[in-house]
């Protein structure tokens, strides 16, 4: 039996059917592609983790349900971290922590506050919920302005969550946690910091968590530790936090090789180290690049950098890239404008982008 997209429209919630959805970045999936447009690690991950798989794969682990609460991770994240594993609620990648944080705190019509430009499914979340999603535009400077701390939206809608990206993406940039921590003050709800990007910035939120239960903070260990395949992201709050927020979730958001990676990956803070310290390095050399090529390239916390030219159109630079086969990512926001975000791949892949670029610019 065949039913038309109308149709198939009108049976679902109206919320659904109004919204067009999350569109991830490009992921193709042959040919021989520069891939500088969704923030992976360009590094291979700890070589623990391919270990820990195997040794899952190799036992009867698959045969039975996970562990609902990922403990071995949360133990090990725990002494990383310097908190207790009861402040730690591990997801399906920072992503499903996101979802549950919001399905938690925000009902139908009341509002989610962030900042723009910022993370884009951040929007596509409180519209699934049925609920308003603020945006309260970045100063010039990306600093967050008064209007982020009010109760109300402009229409008069209560805010119960806040999200802020610290370091943000697009722009890089990094909040201090003294700001933050006055911001959560203010807020009328909690206030999220979403340091997806966290590993790679000078500072960090952690020591809010443990000075204010208004305060959640998400890692996802996609990023940092090169585990973008697995999926696999967390939540640190205080326990009676991290209690409420249990209930929303899955029975079993994280499967068994999931948790044995990111646990296995988490315990290499030497690979870590080594891996942030390379990344930082490349980060500058394409920094001190693009700027020679004529780019405004704002100065970067995270694993990738956004930038413009003063007179070339992004959109076409892009497109000319992606003919090369040298994918970044092309970004647009309204009333704001456009870029260009950059990840910061192996000095190969920055040579390959560079190499192209000036030709481009001619």
């Amino acid at each position: 039996m065949t039913t038309t997209t109308s149709s198939a429209a009108a049976l679902v919630r109206p919320e659904i059917a109004a919204i067009a959805g999350y569109v991830p970045g490009e992921q193709p999936q042959g040919g021989d592609w520069t891939k500088l447009n969704t923030n992976e690690n360009s590094y291979p991950p700890s070589p623990a983790v391919a270990e820990a798989v195997a040794a899952v794969c190799a036992g009867r682990t698959l045969a039975k349900y996970p562990d609902p609460l990922a403990s071995r991770f949360r133990e090990h994240a725990a002494e990383v971290l310097g908190v207790s594993p009861e402040m730690i609620l591990c997801g399906n990648g920072s992503d499903d922590i996101l979802t549950i944080l919001v399905r938690a705190y925000v009902g139908v019509g009341e509002a989610l506050r962030v900042p723009t430009p910022s993370y884009i499914l951040y929007r596509t979340l409180a519209e699934i919920q049925g609920a308003v999603c603020d945006e309260v535009p970045f100063t010039g400077n990306w600093s967050l302005p008064d209007a982020f701390t009010t109760a109300e939206t402009a229409a008069g809608v209560s805010v119960k969550l806040a999200i802020v990206p610290n370091p943000n993406s697009p722009s890089g940039t990094l909040l201090p946690p003294a700001d933050l921590l006055a911001v959560a003050q203010q807020l009328p709800c909690p206030l999220v910091v979403d340091e997806a990007y966290g590993d790679f910035g000078e500072t960090n939120c952690l020591d809010l968590v443990r000075q204010s239960d208004r305060v959640i903070v998400t890692r996802s260990l996609s990023k940092s530790y090169a585990l973008a395949g697995i999926r696999f992201g967390f939540a640190v709050a205080q326990p009676e936090v991290i209690e409420q927020l249990g209930k929303v979730k899955d029975s079993y958001n994280c499967d068994a090789i999931a948790i044995a990676a990111a646990t296995a990956a988490i315990a290499d803070q030497a690979w870590l180290a080594a891996n942030q310290a390379t990344i930082r390095a490349t980060r500058s050399r394409l920094t001190r690049a693009l700027k020679q090529l004529g780019f405004a390239v704002v100065e970067s916390q995270a694993n990738f950098v956004w930038c413009t030219h003063p007179t070339q159109s992004h959109r076409e630079l892009y497109q000319a890239l992606k003919a090369r086969q040298i994918l970044i990512r092309f970004m647009q926001y309204a009333g704001w404008g456009d870029g260009l975000r950059i990840t910061v791949g192996t000095d190969t892949e920055i040579d390959t982008l560079l190499a192209v670029l000036p030709e481009l610019l001619r």
